[in-house]
């Protein structure tokens, strides 16, 4: 049975639905004079094609080049920020679930997560996010340690990089504990739970706070016949879990924060500093006795700053709680073989820590 799942509508891009002032985007039309409008605080509505807002967008993100020069990372994320701010600016109207211009996409989430609103407006850069979902959606993602294709939910993490996926399955291969009782942390597309199941794992409770994870996985469990395999609850961390696990299982977020994070797939790729210190306490308290913590990490942050802390490693330094049983990493590869890294990301590695409780 599956506690606290999300009995309302998902998560989903605000909308506008009331008359708006703002000005009426047309091709021949002078698009820096209209980014301009944008960047002021200026709403622009897209009319005529769907190209003409990719058009603007693109003038868009010429203009804020030009002001925002400094190439370190946190220039780049002042960037990203004054784009985000200015593109959200730029909107559509839907009507019926469909977007009202010419030569657009047809994007099935329009009619999945507003089927309460007939017209609307909403920001173009949200239409195209969902217009990549909806393809991924519709395509399905195939997952060769699985071999399986995944169908991920708008709005949830789904690997596009699969060598920590591959070193897990290494793992597993090779556990020769108990296999009644699991716990996965952070389930989001479902993928490592799905290998649990795989590899003999009878009984999994797996939890995210992202609603919409919680919604897809509970879609693929129905499609996969997983559904007496798996338990899936709303909350944060151990919240509603009173299984004592074999094995717990976490694939957290790689980047601690500096900045205030959002729902869905920022909170999938950064984390708060407090997540660590609250998984590890109330990870002890759910370990069978001869239970397992397994993590999937990387070292990407120290790769970006050697000074970043790596939050494992400082678990086991300054608490008593756990000891490292295994350590094993592998390389990232690159996403696409045409992909040539022009950074000092080529020293990234995927890595496995498995954890035992300390004997008290």
């Amino acid at each position: 049975m599956n506690k606290d799942l999300p009995s309302t509508q998902a998560d989903r891009p605000n909308i506008i639905t009331t008359e708006i002032d703002a000005i009426k985007f047309y091709r021949k039309m002078d698009t820096e004079a209209t980014v301009v409008e944008m960047i002021a605080g200026r709403y622009v509505i897209v009319e005529e094609y769907y190209s003409n807002g990719l058009q603007v967008l693109a003038e868009l993100k010429k203009n804020l080049l030009q002001v925002y020069t400094d190439k370190s990372f946190q220039g780049q994320r002042d960037y990203r920020n004054a784009y985000r701010e200015a593109s959200h600016r730029l909107l559509v109207k839907i009507e019926e679930n469909k977007i009202v211009v010419k030569k657009c996409p047809d994007i099935g989430w329009l009619e999945v997560l507003y089927p309460d609103v007939s017209e609307f407006y909403i920001s173009f850069p949200e239409v195209q996010g969902m217009n990549s979902s909806w393809q991924w959606y519709e395509k399905g993602i195939e997952v060769k340690t699985l071999n399986l294709m995944l169908k991920p939910y708008y709005g949830t993490y789904f690997p596009t990089r699969f060598d920590h996926l591959k070193l897990f399955d290494k793992w597993l291969k090779k556990y020769e504990g108990s296999k009644e009782n699991a716990i996965e942390i952070g389930v989001g597309s479902g993928v490592l739970s799905f290998q649990l199941i795989q590899n003999g794992f009878n009984n999994i409770f797996a939890t995210d706070t992202n609603k919409n994870a919680i919604i897809g996985v509970a879609e693929e469990i129905k499609r996969l016949d997983y559904e007496d395999k798996l338990t899936l609850n709303h909350g944060d961390l151990f919240e509603n879990c009173d299984v004592k696990a074999d094995v717990v299982l976490f694939n957290p977020p790689w980047l601690l924060a500096k900045h205030k994070l959002e729902e869905g797939i920022d909170k999938a790729m950064y984390y708060e500093a407090d997540l660590f210190p609250r998984f590890f306490e109330q990870a002890i308290e759910h370990l069978a006795p001869e239970g397992k913590v397994v993590l999937i990490f990387s070292n990407l942050a120290q790769v970006i700053d050697e000074e970043n802390p790596h939050p494992i490693i400082e678990e086991l330094r300054n608490h008593n709680r756990f000891r490292k049983e295994l350590h094993l990493k592998r390389d990232v590869r690159a996403s696409s073989r045409r992909t040539k890294r022009r950074d000092n990301r080529d020293t990234e590695k995927v890595e496995l820590w498995v954890l035992s409780p300390k004997e008290k």
